[in-house]
């Protein structure tokens, strides 16, 4: 994990507050970063996990969030494609194997809760891989001003479901908004890397970063209904 070592902490901790982090865990600049060896995230207790929840709450943020993660997945998976040889490929299989770590933990979550996935799937497996693959071709930077907009778009995405569970009960959901408060930090983590490794100098930057975080939008809305 040397490139996110090589962040500094005051970066990390003013992104969290442009961004309007919540609850971020102490030492959201200093915390014990996400496993990349293959562990799970804290495992989801199956017990009782319908017993008086806001099912239609929970199934919307289940639902998109497993979109999302699996749509994360197939960019990186498109980056690979194209620059995994490359001097940025290591850093891109970084953040890529944290993404399967989230994959993996929202899997298990859609069979505790029993929340079925979004009818789209089988777009964004194809949309991702394309838009993953697609900016790649514009080098290096490209890739990370692709990384900058979906993790900034996510993590956003992120904070706007913390506030709903905790206006629903913070205690009564405390397990998934740590789930996703520690999702929503590599994300961050994620956003920042892009920052360092020269997203900012990618050709047309602010139009590429727009016209992504707007797919984001849609993807969300969409995922979030059907």
């Amino acid at each position: 994990m040397a490139a996110v070592a090589a962040l500094t902490p005051a970066l990390r901790c003013s992104l969290g507050r442009r961004h309007g982090a919540l609850s971020a865990p102490a030492g959201r600049c200093g915390r014990r970063p996400f496993p990349a060896d293959g562990a799970s995230l804290r495992p989801c207790s199956t017990r009782a996990a319908l017993n008086g929840i806001n099912k239609a709450v929970v199934d919307r943020i289940i639902r998109v969030d497993h979109a999302g993660e699996f749509g994360a997945n197939r960019i990186y998976a498109g980056q690979m494609a194209v620059l995994g040889r490359s001097a940025a490929g290591p850093l891109i299989q970084q953040m890529w194997n944290q993404e399967k770590e989230h994959l993996k933990k929202f899997n298990e979550l859609m069979i505790a809760y029993r929340v079925r996935p979004t009818v789209l799937l089988p777009f964004w497996n194809v949309a991702g891989f394309v838009l993953g693959a697609g900016s790649s071709l514009l080098g290096k930077k490209g890739a990370m001003a692709c990384t900058v907009a979906v993790e900034e778009s996510i993590s956003d995405h992120y904070n706007n479901q913390i506030r709903t569970l905790m206006e629903e009960d913070p205690e009564k959901y405390k397990e998934l908004m740590q789930i996703i408060k520690q999702c929503r930090d590599d994300e961050l983590e994620h956003h920042d890397i892009g920052l360092e490794h020269d997203a900012e100098r990618a050709p047309a930057y602010s139009v590429l970063k727009t016209v992504i975080q707007l797919g984001c939008k849609a993807a969300i809305y969409l995922s979030e209904r059907i």
